[in-house]
């Protein structure tokens, strides 16, 4: 994958990787949206007590460790900061 190519993952590639109890937010972005501006994708997660967290996967994360691996890794992040 090179580094300016609009990124995306299926619904069930994002669910595979969220915590139990954890969501996508509904919406037509349910899966995520590409940002050209940025080389990002980016989608936003909701806990288990209904809070927002935004997850993000840079083009060029996903060019060096691969687009699932880079997934995983941003939703592993996103989940260590809600834990604190």
């Amino acid at each position: 994958m090179r580094s300016d190519e609009p990124l995306a993952y299926t619904e069930d590639e994002i669910k595979s990787f969220l915590p139990s109890g954890w969501m996508l937010a509904g919406g037509r972005d349910a899966s995520g949206r590409w940002n050209p501006k940025n080389s990002s994708w980016q989608a936003t997660l909701i806990d288990n007590v209904e809070f927002d967290w935004p997850v993000v996967v840079k083009s060029w994360e996903a060019s060096s460790l691969g687009r699932i691996e880079a997934l995983r890794r941003a939703i592993d992040k996103v989940y260590r900061e809600r834990l604190g």
